[in-house]
């Protein structure tokens, strides 16, 4: 038996639950993505290419045709198809290539509603990966109308949900997926530390905040802001912190929740709101306190204060066994 897994390309969320996942994997797997192999995946993992299909590109009378202009939602059937693309026509032509030449039985997509209803044409057994948010749009609606299963990495209960009320009998919660679930973690942490993780803040106003800190006595570190500060293992930093200040994507707050972290979210715009939705749910369950990208940064900081004294009960994501719970779901649905 082989598995397909298509990985969406935006952000690094999509490939770190792959990566999280795979290893409890029994069967083969094939990735599809148009991000570079990363250097971390097991060597017996085949990994195909996707050429981008949302860059210009070149029309049949020479013009350079921009594929917001050629109809690419298909009057809001779709999300994104553009007319003529040959980036977008060549990388569904690899995934159905890869389909019958390796006889792929089962695939799954993180995210895509084109791609779940293209995987279905094949014949393939189609899990959807869905994410929070309000996704009651037509494309949405399609994408889990067809799947065989639907997997939601979060716990149950935590973020509404009403898109998906008429297929409950295929949703699985597994609930939050992270790559260090697990990890070793002897609960220590300093004392006065406060860890900001990733970009949820423009420049001048993380300076201002991690000046604002350094000024109440707090040892500041800032990671993931630009490729400069990027760390490959944000672990010990994240296992040692006091506070953590980080967005509220899917995986930013499953790799919280498997460290236990004292947290302030800052949710980001995304389409169907993804972030407020999670962080409402977070600051509802009394796991972190919740924040957006235009509080001022004294305010910040009064939070990040508040925040030390939290005790939140990240149990309730349920993250231990969420990349087991997902590997089963994927492998329940094999012929």
């Amino acid at each position: 038996m082989v598995i397909g897994w298509y990985i969406h390309h935006h952000g690094f969320g999509h490939l770190s639950r792959f990566l999280a996942v795979a290893p409890h994997l029994r069967e083969s797997v094939v990735a599809f993505s148009s991000m570079p192999r990363p250097a971390q995946l097991a060597a017996d993992i085949e990994w195909v290419d996707l050429p981008p299909d949302a860059d210009p590109f070149e029309s049949a009378d020479g013009t350079i045709v921009d594929p917001r202009d050629t109809e690419p939602t298909a009057r809001g059937a779709l999300h994104w198809a553009p007319h003529g693309h040959p980036g977008h026509r060549a990388r569904l032509a690899a995934i159905a290539t890869a389909a019958a030449a390796r006889d792929l039985q089962v695939f799954v997509v993180d995210v895509s509603a084109e791609v779940v209803a293209f995987a279905r044409l094949l014949g393939l057994r189609t899990i959807a990966v869905t994410q929070p948010g309000a996704r009651t749009d037509a494309p949405h609606a399609l994408a889990y109308s067809l799947a065989d299963r639907i997997v939601a990495p979060w716990a149950h209960g935590a973020v509404a949900t009403p898109a998906l009320s008429e297929h409950s009998d295929r949703v699985v919660w597994t609930g939050g997926i992270s790559r260090f679930d697990g990890r070793d973690f002897d609960g220590t942490r300093d004392d006065r530390s406060v860890l900001l993780l990733g970009r949820m803040l423009d420049d001048d106003s993380r300076h201002a905040v991690v000046s604002l800190l350094r000024e109440r006595g707090w040892d500041v570190t800032a990671v993931g802001h630009d490729a400069a500060s990027r760390v490959d293992d944000p672990w010990p930093l994240l296992a040692r912190s006091t506070v953590v200040i980080s967005a509220a994507g899917q995986n930013s707050v499953a790799d919280l929740a498997a460290s236990g972290a004292r947290t302030v979210v800052i949710s980001q715009e995304r389409p169907f709101d993804e972030q407020h939705h999670t962080a409402e749910a977070l600051e509802r369950w009394g796991l972190a306190r919740r924040a957006t990208t235009e509080i001022e940064p004294v305010d910040l900081v009064d939070l990040v204060e508040r925040a030390a004294r939290d005790e939140p009960g990240w149990s309730r994501w349920q993250v231990a066994g969420g990349a087991r719970r997902m590997a089963a779901a994927v492998e329940a649905v094999l012929p």
